[in-house]
């Protein structure tokens, strides 16, 4: 009897210990679980505010006009002036839209944002030709930095079809033509053409619409008063892409 009721208490403390560690594996489990739901929510938290973040500012620039960007805040702390006047596309000569988009950016009326073509075609070459679109560097002038983080870049690449999927084309141009950096201090086609040409962006010809366009990769070692042979034949070849784009509808997109 006595050895029985040993059994039965050993018995007894055995189940006893193994329904405690039953209801601790339990309380383990659903703890791990709220945790993984708490994370989760967090994470959509996130992701929806970093979206409203994101969208916001490029649903009030789709009808606001930029008041600065990184670049020109810098370049205005580092000069102590700048030469800047935002202008409607209207008032800016149809030649000079097109020169910009043949010289930067054939493609642009193609794409949504992102070239592929260009992407391959920078990748074959070994990085040493650029495949930035219109778009992206809209994107960079406006929202981020410049730099080649890839952070940066990773960014930019997100945020551009969203840019492309709320704004038209045109109002695209428009801004990349009132932001572009064209020379030293000077920032967008209504001072760059009064600058160089001592006309508005309304009045240029065609010839200086290509020099100007010229000097968009690097503008603060070209001028488009004093182009060197360069970027004489580079103004010669935008002329002919200029007018090609208006042939054959790739300029479709931004005029009316």
């Amino acid at each position: 009897m006595a050895k029985t009721a040993k059994k039965s208490g050993k018995s007894g403390s055995s189940q006893a210990k193994g329904s405690l560690k039953t209801r601790l594996h339990s309380a383990f489990r659903r703890g791990v679980e709220r945790f993984r739901a708490g994370l989760r929510r967090w994470v959509k938290r996130l992701a929806l505010g970093a979206l409203l973040i994101t969208l916001i500012p490029i649903l009030l620039f789709s009808v606001v006009n930029p008041p600065t960007t990184f670049t020109i805040w810098s370049e205005y702390r580092r000069l102590g002036d700048i030469d800047r006047e935002w202008v409607p596309i209207e008032a800016v000569a149809p030649v000079l839209a097109r020169s910009v988009v043949a010289a930067e950016d054939a493609r642009f009326c193609q794409h949504w944002g992102l070239d592929a073509q260009a992407i391959r075609a920078a990748l074959a070459d070994g990085g040493q030709r650029g495949a930035s679109t219109i778009s992206q560097q809209v994107v960079k002038n406006v929202f981020l930095w410049q730099g080649r983080s890839w952070f940066r870049k990773a960014l930019e690449t997100l945020m551009t079809p969203m840019v492309e999927a709320i704004w038209t084309k045109r109002r695209i141009l428009e801004v990349y033509l009132n932001l572009a950096e064209m020379g030293e201090g000077i920032f967008g086609v209504e001072a760059a053409s009064r600058h160089y040409f001592g006309v508005g962006p309304d009045e240029l010809t065609a010839r200086q619409a290509a020099l100007l366009a010229s000097v968009l990769p690097n503008p603060k070692q070209r001028s488009a008063a004093r182009p060197t042979d360069f970027m004489r034949k580079r103004a010669a070849q935008i002329v002919d892409g200029a007018a090609t784009i208006r042939a054959d509808g790739r300029a479709a997109c931004f005029e009316d």
